[in-house]
Parts: structure tokens; sequence; C-alpha cells
């Protein structure tokens, strides 16, 4: 029996221009691990370790079945369409929620209709919001303290500073009582 050592052959110039972002994109768009190796005459290792040098996020098979169906990938963008136009979701937290890349959530996004938003627009609605809350928690603060209620106790409630309640009841127009009244607030006397 004869020994032969075998030499290994150089990649092909076809394999040595594959950069590791153009294999990111390929598999970001839903190609796998082995149809990579397959176009790009590469080893699975060299494509798997150029995935990783582009910095490319893994999925798992399941993730990946669930980007290439049809109807589960509608399904998808659809979800995070209205995670991001009626909660003001980021790219990054569409990602989260879909368990895909950043750059896979915008594209799914695009695919069902929606319109990716500057940081600036994103900031702006959850300014909005986060207004609507606070104007909410302001004037729920204010019943409890005109029905007697001191800022200490709803500070407590609420795990607020006294100095954020008392800006809260400001917000809200509440009229302050006088220092060291508990009770509910006195309607002012008319002078005559």
């Amino acid at each position: 029996m004869e020994l032969r050592r075998v030499t290994p052959q150089p990649p092909s110039a076809d394999a040595q221009s594959v950069t590791s972002q153009s294999l990111r994109e390929q598999y970001e768009s839903g190609a796998t691990v082995a149809e990579l190796v397959a176009a790009s005459g590469l080893s699975y290792g060299t494509v798997l370790n150029r995935l990783r040098e582009a910095g490319t996020v893994m999925r798992t098979s399941w993730q990946t079945r669930r980007m290439r169906d049809g109807q589960a990938r509608r399904n998808l963008a659809a979800r995070l369409r209205r995670l991001y136009e009626q909660q003001g979701a980021t790219l990054t937290e569409l990602a989260v929620a879909g368990s895909v890349t950043r750059r896979a959530a915008r594209r799914l996004l695009i695919e069902a209709g929606g319109t990716p938003r500057t940081a600036q627009q994103t900031l702006h609605i959850r300014s909005a919001a986060n207004a609507a809350r606070r104007m909410k928690l302001a004037v729920s603060l204010r019943v409890r303290y005109e029905a007697g209620a001191t800022v200490p106790d709803l500070a407590e409630e609420c795990s607020y500073s006294v100095g954020t309640v008392y800006r809260l009841l400001h917000q809200a127009g509440t009229r302050m009582r006088p220092k060291h009244n508990h009770g509910p607030a006195r309607t002012p006397r008319k002078r005559s």
C-alpha cells in the first residue's frame, strides 16, 4: 500500500475574491452556511470564519426556516411594522423582537410597507409618548393629593423623589396646601 501525501490546494481566484462583507449580506438575506459554501467554493470553516470576521449574528435553523417561509416571513414583517409604527420601537428593538439582525429587521419593515425613520423622528415619537404618560401620572397624583394624600406618601407609593412628585403636581396645575396641613385642599375664602 502506497501512502501519498495530499497537499492542500490553494483556493481558486473566485474563492479569494469572496469578501466577508458579501458573505454576510447573503447570509442576512436568508442564505444558509451550506449554500454559501456551495456558491463560494470555500470550506465550511472558512465561510464561518469570514462571517464572524464581518460581525454577523448567526441564526439557528428554525430562525432560517422562519425567514424563508413566505407566510411566516410576511407575518413577522407585519408584526415588526406594527411595533415600529404604533409603539415607536427602534430597529434594534425590532431585531430583538424578531430574533433577526438589525439589517434584516429593516428589510422586513420595508417589505411590510413601512418606512424607516431617522433617529430624530424616533426620539420625537418617544418623547411625545413619555410626555403623555407623565401627564397621566401627574393628573392621578393630583387627584390623590387633593383627596388628602401627602407628597411624601405619594413619593413613596410611586417610588419617585419628593421633588419629582412636586414637579408632577405643579405640572398638573395642582393647588398646593400650606405646609403641615394634611387633609383635603380647602377652597379659598372670598374677601368682602
